[in-house]
């Protein structure tokens, strides 16, 4: 902590605070162990189970399902509650639900059903956990530092989730899928343990009144985001580039797969590329927002999507088209990733702070509680023409999101707003509980 010449103390730079480091160490750990997973556990079911195509199915259902149903009770809850307590008891039990598998293992008892009933509760806990620590980010640094702190944590859970796939892959093929489980237990104990650094904060409602009941508080989050001029397009378009992601992304490595014949390496080659990107367009954002405007920003992100998916509809076998594909994946998650710093930037910048988590999660949920639904209508829409069809459509449905925060008075805001002044007792660190090194 440094201190001005009027002797107010102004918080370090994101990347040498201590707090902020911390956050970023516990949520890079939890990717990371998402990540272990989210390749173990269908390696599990295959493998270990002998899983028929239809439970393999049913499995990928049950990953997707909690961001539909849970998202926006998330919200409401994590906006009700401290974010620390939040993050630290659901790190806890999903390192407690991983364990579950291995154990099962070891007693011969692990079936179909306990995958399902794993991967649906961590699949739960996720949801609520990313509700409180994504919206924790403005209690965590100074206003003026937000569009940074955002930058370096999508950063690191970008490196992170690489990281982990890598990982689990290294760890199934030396130890087995069930065994590799018990490196994701131990992520989420490191994010419980990097979250007990974080202060304790006062919550939303410091004066001991009756809590919001949770119909209307999830009522009152979607109500202000659609009531809100800069808001309201950003949900609509994420809602159309939500449907859309989930059409492309359903049919996206078969095809490359299939009709460009990429093969392991090839698709490893283009994933990699959109990872690098990724981490550029993550740290460039918020110069790019400050240059051009947030606005002009957001739009040319979401122009980057119809482009990359022109390129994979135009495609032919061949390693030329890998290397076309390879850079186009690389330029559009640039973009991809700088729109979408900015895009929680805005947002937090514009919410007050006891809506922060309900304006996050209608975000995720228009977002990601529309792609089980997308999916399906891909595959029927495949099934009734053929897969190129599929994708043609994702492919126009992502020129919508573009046009709509065109028309908006998104294209004409050229400057970050400054967020809304602290409510009286909410996110203030505790005087009580809060340690000297957790200010430093």
């Amino acid at each position: 902590m440094t201190t001005s010449v009027t002797g107010t103390a102004r918080p370090a730079p994101p990347g040498r605070d201590r707090v902020f480091l911390a956050y970023c160490t516990g949520q890079a750990a939890s990717w990371a162990g998402s990540a272990v997973h989210a390749v173990a556990l269908p390696v599990v079911a295959v493998v270990e189970l002998a899983a028929t195509p239809g439970q393999v199915a049913v499995l990928a259902a049950l990953v997707t399902t909690p961001a539909f149903l849970f998202s926006l009770p998330a919200g409401a809850i994590a906006d009700d509650r401290p974010k620390r307590t939040i993050m630290i008891a659901t790190d806890l039990a999903s390192a407690a639900t991983v364990t579950a598998v291995p154990l099962c293992w070891a007693f011969g008892a692990l079936t179909m059903p306990v995958l399902y009933a794993v991967t649906l509760l961590l699949g739960t806990l996720t949801v609520v956990h990313q509700a409180a620590a994504l919206a924790a980010v403005p209690e965590l640094v100074a206003p003026e530092r937000v569009p940074q702190a955002n930058a370096r944590l999508v950063a690191a859970t970008s490196v992170a989730d690489t990281a982990g796939t890598v990982a689990a892959t290294a760890l199934i093929a030396l130890a087995g899928a069930v065994r590799a489980l018990v490196a994701d237990a131990v992520s989420y104990l490191v994010s419980a343990w990097c979250a007990t650094r974080l202060p304790r904060t006062r919550p939303v409602n410091p004066d001991g009144g009756p809590r919001q009941r949770m119909a209307p508080a999830i009522r009152g989050g979607i109500a202000f985001v659609m009531a809100h001029p800069l808001l309201r397009p950003q949900m609509q378009s994420l809602f159309v580039y939500g449907v859309a992601e989930g059409v492309v992304t359903t049919f996206w490595a078969y095809w490359l797969l299939t009709h460009v014949e990429a093969g392991s390496a090839g698709l490893g080659l283009i994933m990699g590329a959109a990872g690098a990107g990724g981490l550029l367009g993550a740290l460039a954002g918020p110069r790019l927002a400050t240059r051009y405007g947030p606005g002009p920003v957001l739009i040319a992100g979401h122009l980057a999507y119809p482009l990359g998916g022109l390129l994979l509809l135009c495609a032919d076998a061949g390693p030329l088209w890998v290397g076309i594909l390879t850079a186009g994946a690389a330029v559009q998650m640039t973009a991809a990733a700088a729109a979408g710093t900015t895009q929680r930037t805005l947002r937090q910048h514009l919410t007050p702070p006891d809506l922060q988590s309900r304006a996050q999660q209608t975000a995720m949920w228009v977002t990601s509680g529309v792609r089980p639904f997308a999916a399906l209508a891909a595959g029927g829409l495949a099934a009734a023409t053929e897969v190129r069809t599929a994708l043609m459509a994702g492919v126009i449905l992502h020129v919508i999101p573009a046009s709509i925060l065109y028309f908006s008075p998104l294209r004409r805001l050229t400057v970050m707003p400054a967020p809304p002044p602290p409510a009286r007792g909410a996110g203030a660190p505790s005087v009580r509980t809060a340690r000297p090194e957790e200010n430093t």
